[in-house]
């Protein structure tokens, strides 16, 4: 039986003067697969334990009986990582409300430490083929902490709460290491393709890092990512509504509120469900239809977060409204607003929501809702109505339901009309289909879903079994042959792309590649960029090495005083008119940016919206195709710019070139964009090509990044060094 390591904030355990198990929305979905696995469970236990003998107590009843294995907090602990940097700084972004926002360094501190606090945990149980599964946002530096301890484990992460738009994302200072830690999963699941697309366009605007609608290549290391709407226990359900429990309640109910309309809303107590502004909307309708005497509004508001000041605030709010709607309409047969700040037991629970003639679920955002499907899966053998806010995550599945936007009180009051007013038959046409998706896109579902594609994961993903071919081939060729020659493209190649070009000069990592190449006999090297000679001059002059710039227009070898043109012939009379579009486009791209060289104009990019910013690159190339079509000339659409060079000169013509002036056993060619694929067109049994970065393209090898490419060049290099000294 294949072993799955559950790991969340909170264990389904409660600890008072016994250890019971508890329930919530994500221990009711996982109840249907725990027989399927090795199932463990990682997590907060919920208290504050200080005695080292009670830790060591409760760890192993939790173990033994409960297949649980603890992490122990300490009180500022608790209150920094989960009340603060959570609740107070996390919650408010993902659910939209930065008005709510809160930040403090200190919080962060040890939102790191009780991540490392679970990953130690989750280490100290993994083995090889485990599956490891995290959810939501109070361990979003999980994902990467585990990867860079144990890069073999499968990891996959869930997002249970909505993913914002890249405007309210970006306004945490942990922008960064919160998605870097995401992206250390194997897979990372959303409930929508709406939080996905976001997540995807955050990446994009945050980290530079492009991607497909099904993954994100980084590192040395691919993430999936995937839509997985979760679902109830709906079983659970099901057989509940079959007890006498269920039964005696609903009887009870039924003679409660006989001759009355029960509209019912059940949610935690939290400012994301719009409470406030739904009793806005029922006062609405109490005003405008004037029916008082048969509706009552039942609203169950379990308590959350009793501790935190926002949460403290909105139960007083939300008590004075319903105060003043109460003292309003109350007749001396009805008070309309019954309001329970308690939790209530699943047979009342069931009960509730098979008596309701409406579900009123209008949260402000959230990130499924289940309430909604726990509502359909309880109605039977008469139809109630849903309706839902179009801010669920849930109106993206339930389409029957009557959607309503929660910030309109006049809409909301009127569907609470419209819902009451629907005849039966119409009600069970709306509900039987949303129901029928319920019960079979189930919790189960939503689990085996998720960790099907976890599983199906290769430890070994392409990128990587890419990189062993490439090692085999290219170290082989610099053990043996006697003299070697590399042409090396630089930024995008050896330097990763940087969004400002003044940036990209040698790291360590670069020099030591550099100084690897200097100490071995018998190789020459060839940096072939498209800068100009003043950047390469000022990077590159300290090092034996020929500088070719400008794609090939200017060289200069190591014998040489001063830069040398390849063909001094090369017709150059059509800059003028390039520099005039390009700069027309500048004005219309914010962050863009001209730069002109001897032989080349170059359009950047890199710094403007990416979507925008390639959008107009693409007109631009389209006008530059038809304005240029008779002249001597190259247009490139290359990674973040448009480059206009001489079609007389490039890179391929200058690898032959200097091959043609000497004799080389191997030859390595190494680029990133189109720029290079006249060298990879090259068709010459030396050479060994390789491409870095995803694309069609002539290599006969690629590799993700830059990265990995100085990886296998050093593997080479210390290959032909001891093969030298031994």
């Amino acid at each position: 039986m294949k072993k799955l390591l559950n790991v969340a904030n909170r264990l389904p355990i409660t600890i008072g003067k016994s250890i019971k198990k508890s329930s919530g929305g994500l221990v009711s979905a996982l109840e249907g697969i725990v027989d399927e696995y090795d199932f463990s469970w990682i997590g907060w236990t919920g208290d504050i334990v200080t005695d080292a003998g009670k830790k060591q107590e409760i760890a192993t009843q939790l173990i033994e009986q409960y297949n649980c294995s603890p992490v122990f907090l300490s009180k500022k602990e608790v209150n920094y990582f989960y009340n603060c940097y959570s609740n107070s700084s996390l919650w408010p972004l993902l659910h939209y409300m930065p008005t709510n926002f809160r930040y403090d360094d200190r919080w962060f501190g040890s939102y790191k430490n009780v991540n490392h606090y679970f990953a130690d945990a989750v280490l100290g149980q993994a083995r090889k083929n485990d599956l490891v599964w995290i959810h939501d946002y109070h361990l979003m530096l999980l994902p990467s902490i585990l990867r860079e301890k144990r890069p073999e484990l499968t990891v996959g992460f869930f997002l249970h709460t909505p993913f914002p738009s890249f405007e309210l994302f970006r306004c945490h200072p942990d922008r960064e290491e919160l998605l870097v830690g995401i992206l250390g999963a194997d897979l990372v699941g959303f409930h929508t393709f709406s939080y996905l697309r976001h997540f995807r366009s955050t990446v994009l605007r945050v980290l530079g890092i492009e991607s497909e609608m099904h993954c994100i290549n980084h590192e040395n290391h691919s993430t999936n990512i995937g839509v997985y709407p979760i679902g109830i226990d709906s079983e659970k359900f099901t057989s509940e509504l079959k007890t006498k429990q269920f039964g005696k309640y609903l009887d009870e109910y039924r003679q409660v509120y006989r001759d009355k309309q029960v509209v019912l809303g059940v949610e935690r107590l939290d400012y994301t469900k719009g409470i406030s502004r739904r009793l806005d909307a029922i006062e609405r309708f109490l005003s405008k239809y004037r029916r008082r005497d048969n509706i009552v509004f039942i609203l169950v508001s379990v308590p959350s977060r009793g501790d935190v000041q926002e949460y403290q605030d909105l139960l007083e709010e939300i008590g004075v409204k319903v105060s003043q709607i109460n003292g309003k309409y109350s007749t001396i047969k009805n008070v309309p607003v019954h309001f329970l700040n308690k939790s209530v037991n699943f047979s009342e629970l069931c009960a509730l929501y098979s008596l309701a003639d409406v579900a009123i679920v209008t949260p402000l955002i959230d990130g499924m809702n289940l309430v909604a499907k726990e509502y359909l899966a309880c109605q039977q053998e008469k139809s109630g109505v849903l309706i839902l806010s179009e801010f669920a995550g849930s109106a993206q599945e339930l389409f029957n339901a009557l959607i309503v936007n929660p910030y309109d009180i006049n809409q909301v009051a009127e569907s609470i009309r419209e819902a009451l007013a629907l005849s039966g038959a119409e009600k069970k046409e709306l509900i039987e289909p949303m129901k029928e998706r319920v019960l079979n896109h189930n919790a189960k579902y939503w689990a085996e879903s998720f960790i099907k594609d976890l599983s199906t994961k290769s430890n070994d993903n392409i990128l990587n079994v890419a990189t062993k071919e490439i090692a085999a081939a290219t170290v082989k060729p610099f053990i043996k042959a006697e003299k070697i020659a590399l042409f090396l493209d630089y930024d995008g190649t050896l330097c990763e792309l940087k969004n400002k070009p003044s940036d990209a000069y040698p790291n360590e990592e670069i020099k030591e590649v550099f100084a690897l190449l200097e100490s071995i006999n018998d190789i020459d090297v060839y940096i072939i960029s498209g800068r100009k000679r003043e950047d390469m001059e000022q990077w590159f002059s300290p090092y034996n090495f020929t500088l070719i710039a400008e794609h090939g227009y200017y060289y200069i070898t190591p014998e040489l005083s001063d830069w040398a043109v390849f063909d001094e012939r090369s017709d150059l009379s059509w800059k003028a008119n390039i520099i005039d579009v390009f700069k027309h486009f500048t004005g219309m791209t914010p962050g863009s940016f001209v730069e002109e060289k001897t032989a080349s104009v170059v359009w950047h990019y890199r710094r403007s919206d990416p979507e925008f910013g390639t959008w107009k690159a693409n007109q631009l190339v389209g006008e530059l195709y038809e304005m240029l079509s008779n002249l001597p000339v190259e247009i490139r659409h290359g990674k973040k710019i448009v480059e206009v060079s001489s079609s007389q000169i490039n890179k391929g013509l200058v690898v032959e070139h200097f091959m043609g002036q000497n004799k080389y056993d191997a030859v390595l060619c190494a680029g990133d964009d189109e720029t290079d694929e006249s060298m990879f067109r090259l068709d010459c049994k030396e050479i060994v090509s390789i491409k870095v970065g995803s694309g069609e393209t002539h290599a006969k090898f690629n590799v993700a990044l830059p990265k990995i490419l100085r990886k296998y060049l050093k593997l080479a290099l210390l290959h032909r060094a001891n093969t030298e000294n031994s």
